[in-house]
């Protein structure tokens, strides 16, 4: 049975995640919800106006009343700069099950902090929720982002054809990937590994 605490703060070797304010708003926008970088690997397109991105970072805001709502703002130790976001979402209470998204700005690319960032969800995940199982996805053209959810010790599990329909009204086929809670206790990855390899968005979410 999963325990919902929320969106406690995580603190890494290089990152703090914690709950998104309103304040980081124009961070937001400016660092990656604007970049259609970041936006080619999303259903929703990039925002054209800091007004959209209030809306998004005010339901965001407005989720932490509720337990089983986990979304982080990724913040650097070094300078304070807010540099992405990742959640845990879709829980499943019959099954315990649920699924994890990111992104990362552009400019944070390749540096391991997807890597880092994921691996300390996912430990607290299993350890304090006790999720059974956590998936994700990732288009088939980001293999990149395939590598850091097998450095956070997922396995690949599958391919689903046009699982989604981007903003440029593409569908786009998606690699599944997933990990169990009886497995990640055996490998007791540390979040504070870091890799080069990330790419700043792996699942096929909105």
């Amino acid at each position: 049975m999963v325990t919902y605490l929320g969106t406690p703060k995580i603190e890494t070797e290089r990152l703090i995640l914690r709950r998104m304010e309103l304040s980081d708003t124009q961070k937001v926008f400016d660092n990656w919800l604007s970049d259609e970088r970041i936006s080619e690997n999303r259903v929703n397109s990039e925002h054209k106006t800091v007004s959209e991105t209030t809306e998004r970072v005010t339901k965001i805001v407005d989720g932490y009343v509720n337990k089983d709502f986990c979304w982080w703002a990724i913040e650097r130790k070094v300078d304070g700069e807010l540099i992405g976001e990742i959640d845990l979402y879709d829980f499943d209470n019959t099954t315990g099950n649920c699924e994890v998204s990111y992104s990362i700005g552009y400019e944070w690319w390749n540096q391991g902090y997807a890597t880092e960032a994921l691996r300390a969800v996912v430990e607290f995940g299993f350890r304090q929720m006790n999720i059974h199982k956590i998936a994700a996805a990732h288009n088939t053209d980001n293999p990149a982002s395939g590598k850091v959810l097998v450095k956070a010790g997922m396995v690949q599990e599958g391919i689903i054809k046009h699982m989604i329909r981007n903003a440029k009204s593409q569908y786009k086929d998606c690699t599944i990937y997933g990990i169990l809670q009886e497995d990640y206790s055996k490998t007791l990855i540390s979040p504070s590994s870091t890799s080069s390899t990330d790419s700043e968005k792996h699942v096929c979410k909105t």
